[in-house]
């Protein structure tokens, strides 16, 4: 029997949580014995993945001119053509109309192309307008939301009928290896991802901690990560005296370190998909701080039982929970007992049963 033939479409294969749950879904769908294909949009491959590579973004480096952009699409389309995909699965944000309107109507195959949404803020993967939204993507066979609070968002504001969810997995093997790797001295609290506060909203968990007794207690605030906002908070750790306690590292190729041995990290996103830090760091064994953003914490977090979910842009309500964390060790050592055992439905081989369902069909 041939195998069923897959192109998984990403922005790049580094960067965030989006793209490495691209990463971790070639690798899931080629151990399933899937031929697996991947088109990185930008050249930033950094993570590992499974498959053959096409890397448009080393296309777009030697020329991102409107013709180069012309160029790569036709490389795109020729390559569909001559592979002729079983399934096309686009986990890239979708922002551009006009292109989005090329890309699904004379580029991808449309009753093949699987379009995953991976955010709760749906405007990065619809227009704005709903009626042009159902008329691009009308005759999608799916599309995959990775949380069920996400799924009713798309569902609601443009009244399709084939959202399905597909949660993100959990960390396969080599993610526990590599969290193994290291030790990490220190007592300290970790937040990592991109530093980008309108997302993100670092800013919140800056001053959360600020008001907590973290600080006197001698446990720092780490926070892992690159992007533009670095020195704005750099400068708002300072205008709370706390530079010396709350410490800021690049982005590291492996963080998971870091995350074993953080006492537990923290997220205070204004909005999310299915947060790949929650359960990343639950798999690994470490509780979870979170704000109850849309989308994804209430579908991971188990209020007291392996973390804690506050009111988002509370910042009395978050410097509490992390001070409960800190200060009960009978809850600390509840939440950390049951960590792993929380997501284990989120395991690879059962999200693999949920991808099975719609590309085996």
């Amino acid at each position: 029997m041939d195998r069923i033939k897959v192109l998984i479409v990403t922005s790049s294969l580094g960067g965030g949580g989006a793209e490495r749950s691209a990463a971790l879904l070639s690798i899931l769908l080629a151990d399933a014995g899937y031929q697996v294909h991947i088109a990185s949009v930008l050249d930033d491959i950094q993570y590992d993945y499974k498959g053959e590579l096409l890397n448009l973004g080393a296309l777009k480096k030697a020329d991102d001119s409107k013709l180069g952009r012309l160029n790569r699409l036709l490389v795109l389309r020729n390559y569909l053509r001559k592979h002729d995909f079983d399934w096309v699965i686009d986990n890239r944000t979708r922002t551009v109309t006009w292109s989005e309107w090329i890309i699904a109507r004379w580029i991808y195959p449309a009753r093949k192309t699987i379009w995953v949404v991976r955010n709760f803020k749906i405007s990065d993967y619809f227009p704005a307008n709903a009626a042009l939204a159902r008329r691009i993507y009308r005759k999608a066979p799916y599309i995959v939301a990775v949380s069920e609070e996400a799924a009713e968002n798309v569902r609601k504001t443009f009244g399709y009928r084939n959202v399905v969810t597909i949660y993100n997995p959990a960390a396969n093997d080599a993610i526990l290896a590599m969290a193994a790797e290291a030790q990490i001295p220190g007592k300290f609290i970790l937040s990592y991802g991109r530093l980008h506060d309108e997302s993100k909203n670092l800013s919140l968990l800056i001053d959360s901690y600020a008001k907590s007794s973290l600080p006197e207690r001698q446990i720092l605030l780490y926070i892992m990560g690159d992007g533009a906002d670095l020195e704005m908070l750099r400068q708002r750790a300072a205008a709370v005296r706390l530079s010396d306690r709350i410490v800021f590292i690049p982005k590291q190729q492996n963080p998971f370190p870091y995350v074993k041995s953080a006492l537990f990290t923290v997220l205070s996103s204004r909005y999310e998909g299915f947060p790949r830090v929650v359960i990343e760091s639950l798999a690994i064994g470490t509780p979870v701080v979170s704000v109850d953003c849309s989308s994804g914490p209430k579908e991971i977090i188990q209020h007291e039982k392996n973390g804690l979910l506050v009111e988002n842009d509370n910042p009395d309500a978050l410097a509490h929970a992390m001070d409960r964390l800190a200060e009960d060790h009978n809850l600390y050592h509840i939440c950390k007992a049951n960590a792993q055992k929380s997501i284990a439905h989120l395991s690879p081989e059962n999200i693999l049963k949920e991808w099975n369902s719609i590309l085996k069909k």
